[in-house]
């Protein structure tokens, strides 16, 4: 049952004398359910607590603003504790509480399972996951509000080959969805580009030892290691290769130069580069803006998933609004093919555009860590 049809249903069930009884009186209208199912403990607890923080701010923007087509968004919180079955569980539930359109997974392995139960609902999800199997299942309600990995690391492409001039590369990898997802595109890539892969180095999700790993790439002989961790592992393996004098240069897609990660890193973090989908380094204004009011409001600085978050929540405002009504099925519709310019559409931060399959396309950002921050060296057009 769509949200305008469960509406409908409960406005013919509702008894017509309530109406009668107070002929002058007004009723607030129903809140827009927008449920936040997030990893807000465990190993996705950083992504998760991010993607959540943003979406909130952009909620209580939208409603201090009249909300959506004068609705007031109504957002709860579901801790999956990074676990796949129990964020399934989750999804069920916010379902059958009636979401309008559900706010999350960040983590791929959870998104992959759960999206399954929204579609079986018709219930549209705005996620922050970036394995590229999410998209290509032909789920027509799932939706990014950040480039998958397939978009990401081909942008790496021409640094490897032009800008190092690596003939021969290590790649570290998180073996669990999202990162099996990467290491597939990037062994892809680096055939095309004729570029040698001399150590592929598997991990396990919370590793907590990366000598061996670390000595495997020292050992290769690669020109530069390409790192594709999730952030406390990506921390760990920065601090070991200073710690063995690794002298390769380090670079990934996403985690590698995210606030978290120079966090627990410290000063090893230092010379590290990524691409990133989106970064508070990068000197939009709409983008600086968001930065300084999300650190108002929560006293720290945010990684991409605040802002996947906080744009995942103005795509629904503005994609119901074009619809002119609170449908969840014409909700998917309007967001397949949907382009939304950051001229008009403030909210997004950047131009942004999704395909028929829900992947996202905007424009995105190289960045390095130089004296503990990341700092945006270079943009990438939008793919």
């Amino acid at each position: 049952m769509t949200y305008r049809r469960s509406l409908m249903a409960a406005a013919l069930a509702a008894p017509v004398y309530l109406a009668a009884a107070w002929p002058g009186a007004s009723f607030a209208a129903d809140p827009v359910k927008l449920p936040c199912v997030c990893e807000l403990s465990g190993a996705g607890a950083v992504s998760g607590t991010n993607f959540r923080d943003g979406a909130h701010l952009a909620a209580e923007e939208i409603n201090a603003a009249g909300g959506i087509l004068g609705s007031q968004i109504e957002m709860t919180d579901h801790d999956t504790q990074s676990d796949p079955q129990t964020s399934r569980a989750l999804v069920q539930k916010v379902i059958d509480d009636g979401a309008y359109a559900i706010m999350g997974t960040v983590f791929s392995g959870s998104t992959i399972v759960n999206m399954l139960v929204a579609q079986q609902a018709g219930i549209p999800q705005m996620t922050g996951a970036e394995a590229p199997n999410i998209t290509a299942q032909g789920n027509p309600y799932i939706f990014r509000t950040s480039s998958s990995s397939a978009k990401g690391i081909p942008a790496l492409t021409p640094y490897f080959k032009d800008t190092l001039g690596a003939k021969k590369i290590a790649v570290a990898w998180v073996n669990n969805e999202f990162g099996k997802g990467g290491h597939d595109v990037f062994l892809q890539e680096m055939a095309a580009a004729g570029i040698e892969v001399v150590a592929d180095v598997p991990s396990e999700q919370g590793q907590a030892d990366f000598a061996a790993d670390v000595s495997k790439i020292k050992e290769s002989g690669a020109d530069a290691a390409f790192v594709y961790l999730n952030e406390e592992e990506s921390a760990r393996l920065l601090r070991e290769a200073k710690k063995q004098g690794l002298k390769t240069p380090l670079v990934g897609e996403v985690t590698l130069t995210g606030q978290k990660v120079i966090d627990l890193a410290g000063d090893a973090a230092n010379g590290a580069f990524a691409h990133v989908g989106i970064t508070t380094g990068a000197q939009q204004p709409t983008i600086q803006e968001f930065a300084g009011k999300f650190k108002a409001k929560y006293g720290r600085d945010t990684d991409h998933n605040g802002l996947k978050g906080y744009v995942g929540v103005y795509a629904v405002k503005y994609a119901t609004e074009l619809n002119g009504k609170l449908d969840s099925e014409e909700l998917a519709k309007r967001m397949r093919g949907l382009t939304l310019d950051v001229a008009k559409y403030p909210g997004m931060l950047l131009t942004t555009s999704w395909d028929d399959t829900g992947e996202m396309a905007r424009e995105s950002f190289m960045t390095e860590v130089k004296d503990g921050r990341q700092v945006v060296i270079g943009t990438v057009p939008a793919r």
